[in-house]
């Protein structure tokens, strides 16, 4: 057995830790927030401008993908590699620039499109390397996602009293590695061949049937609250932890912690799926973060060990249906399509995220934790959407897996 087909006997582990390392790059910025605030001055509205402009620029990536049918008529493998590579240097030039804020708001913008060849493209890995229980396998890759997320908080905690640009370049050399990883593995053999069209109209089309709209608008749902609580976390916690009058170092610890737990609930999600279905999931999910979503504000006065355990349960809970709507998705998605369509669906979530990141890092210091209500209707309107979804009997094996 030669070394290629020895990798090729677990792809699922390879792209998920591909996933993780590439996906470091998101908020790499964010895991050095603090220690920007102190050395260069930024403040909450800055650091969310920074983070705006990666999520604008990963959907500026993914409607590029899905306008000129890259995701369908390339390999997968090829683009999510060059992806990793291109962001790694990206992300590296962010130390040169950081003290010339537009520079180094265009270079985050930039990491965003290079992220857009990373996440929408493992997705397509998965799906053409594990036909069976997509759910399971997609809440592995969406773990990684998030533990990748919560990657630069451990990287700062890692480097503390070291100066920031560490945490960054660990994550520009985590990048590298994950899609050197990809780049050996290469594609799977189980997707069918590309309808070879370039055209933004291809992707958008899954979204005239019903089923399929139904799972978008969930997921629209979803993206509306998940990445404003990722970057409100450090808000939180270091609120927290100064009203335990704790040392600041651990605002990094336990923002990597409570991001990181998300693994847990999309693994988890991922083995309920197999019996109760990726819908079932998904639905009972979105209901537990937007409850907590509902009553942390009205418990802000509450002891902060207890807000800190609520986070924690938040963080488990508010990524755990991701996987199961991109597993709906990829069921309901046409198969000739499946790349430009997922590349069309993340690109209009993550659209929905900029108004939530906006709203919230810009009226944090005046609304404190009550800014949490904004994300409100994420949960409302994405449960809204489901509600006319059921299993019918002859897919319920499909929607488990």
């Amino acid at each position: 057995m030669n070394n290629n087909s020895l990798w090729r006997r677990y792809p699922l582990s390879i792209i998920v830790l591909a996933q993780l390392c590439g996906t470091s790059l998101w908020f790499s910025v964010n895991g050095v927030g603090l220690s920007l605030s102190r050395d260069l001055g930024f403040s909450e509205v800055d650091l969310g401008h920074l983070t705006l402009a990666v999520q604008a620029g990963f959907i500026c990536g993914t409607l590029f993908i899905a306008t000129t049918g890259l995701a369908d008529r390339f390999r997968a493998s090829r683009i999510f590699a060059a992806s990793c590579l291109a962001g790694a240097l990206v992300n590296a030039g962010f130390v040169l620039v950081a003290s010339h804020f537009p520079l180094a708001v265009l270079l985050r913008f930039a990491t965003g499109l290079c992220l857009a060849g990373i996440y929408p493209l493992g997705m397509k890995l998965v799906i053409g390397w594990t036909p069976k229980h997509t759910g399971a396998a997609l809440a592995w890759l969406v773990g990684m996602l998030t533990l990748g997320t919560a990657m630069p908080h451990l990287l700062r905690g890692g480097t503390l009293g070291m100066p920031w640009e560490w945490p960054l370049l660990g994550a520009s050399l985590l990048a590298l590695v994950g899609g050197a990883m990809v780049q050996l593995l290469g594609d799977g053999p189980h997707l069918p061949p590309s309808s070879g069209k370039a055209r933004l109209t291809e992707g958008l089309a899954a979204l005239g049937e019903k089923r399929f709209r139904g799972v978008a608008g969930g997921y629209f749902g979803h993206c509306w609250e998940l990445y404003a609580f990722w970057m409100l976390t450090p808000f939180l916690v270091y609120r927290e932890v100064e009203r335990l009058a704790g040392s600041t170092d651990l605002v990094a610890w336990l923002s990597f912690g409570i991001i990181a737990l998300g693994l847990a609930g999309c693994v988890g999600g991922g083995l309920v799926s197999r019996n109760l279905g990726s819908l079932w999931v998904a639905r009972w999910s979105l209901t537990a973060s937007g409850a907590i979503c509902l009553a942390y504000p009205l418990l802000a006065w509450a002891p902060p060990g207890l807000l800190l355990i609520l986070l924690a349960l938040w963080g488990l809970t508010v990524i755990a249906d991701s996987p199961q709507f991109s597993a709906l998705a990829a069921a309901t998605a046409p198969r000739e399509r499946i790349g430009s369509t997922l590349a069309v669906m993340n690109a209009v979530g993550f659209a929905l995220t900029i108004p939530a990141i906006f709203l919230t890092t810009s009226l944090w210091a005046l609304q404190g934790t009550w800014v949490l209500w904004w994300l409100l209707p994420g949960p409302i309107l994405g449960l809204w959407a489901l509600r006319t979804l059921y299993v019918p009997a002859g897919q319920q094996k499909t929607a488990r897996q």
